[in-house]
């Protein structure tokens, strides 16, 4: 039928071919030219496993539109969002529009002038469950040396202690220190003496900013408490930052859509 035409690919070109994912192929016959049969190749544009594999993948990233409930809508209409509420006025819109089921926190989120901040506060009322403290003895390390074992556990919530007891506890830092237990002067854990430990409060706590952004979160109460209650704890944790150190402050429920409070470059 007569010779076929077949294309010759310089040396660059096949090296370059060998690069490229070999693709399927078809022939097809176009006809005659000049009484010689032309073969057409051409290449069939097919998907591979890897490039079907990534396109489902994307598919299943396409994010779908989130939507706030309905008790969440009906909440945040309460509240808009450009005013500056008095703490009063702000505290019981809180404890109003807080949406969850169980006895949710009240927040205190705020944006200070610095980075770095650090106070150790006790809030005028307590909230939460009770905590245990325990002032650190001969005991307590057998407790500890327990607590290291298969299984063991910690019975106490807070430990104190004095100087003379701090080298044995060294030893069970690897314990103490992950669950924030042991004792430290910053923390207010490191009395001088054991009986000083009647003048601890279990409702201290310390303030401090992110470590990259001058940004604090502090829980001052629950949704239950006496609104009185939350505005004094609250007015506790403004006292300690200072009023002119704080660009921005939200109060916010666990379950709840935030309240700007009146500082004066919250406004935007």
């Amino acid at each position: 039928m007569g010779k076929t035409k077949t294309a010759v690919l310089n040396e660059a070109e096949k090296k370059e071919e060998k690069k490229k994912p070999q693709k399927p192929q078809k022939v097809r016959i176009a006809g005659l030219k000049g009484g010689q049969r032309v073969k057409e190749i051409e290449t069939e544009s097919t998907q591979t496993e890897q490039e079907k594999e990534t396109d489902l993948k994307k598919k299943e990233k396409v994010k779908k539109i989130k939507t706030r409930g309905k008790r969440y809508r009906e909440a945040r209409e309460k509240i808009d969002k450009n005013k500056l509420y008095p703490i009063d006025k702000a505290i019981k819109l809180v404890k109003e529009t807080s949406i969850s089921s169980f006895d949710g926190s009240v927040d205190l989120h705020a944006v200070i002038k610095k980075i770095g901040f650090t106070a150790k506060i006790t809030l005028p009322h307590e909230f939460g469950k009770k905590k245990k403290v325990e002032v650190a003895s001969d005991l307590t390390v057998k407790k500890l040396e327990a607590a290291a074992g298969p299984g063991g556990k910690i019975d106490f919530d807070i430990l104190l202690a004095t100087p003379d007891m701090m080298p044995k506890l060294v030893k069970f830092a690897k314990i103490l220190g992950p669950k924030g237990l042991m004792p430290n002067p910053k923390q207010g854990t490191l009395i001088k003496k054991a009986s000083d430990a009647k003048a601890f409060s279990t409702s201290s706590t310390v303030i401090k900013t992110e470590k990259e952004a001058p940004v604090i979160h502090i829980v001052i109460g629950k949704v239950s408490m006496k609104e009185t209650e939350i505005q004094k704890n609250l007015e506790a944790v403004i006292d300690a930052l200072g009023k002119n150190q704080i660009m921005k402050a939200y109060l916010v429920a666990t379950m709840g859509p935030s309240v700007k409070l009146p500082f004066p470059s919250n406004k935007e």
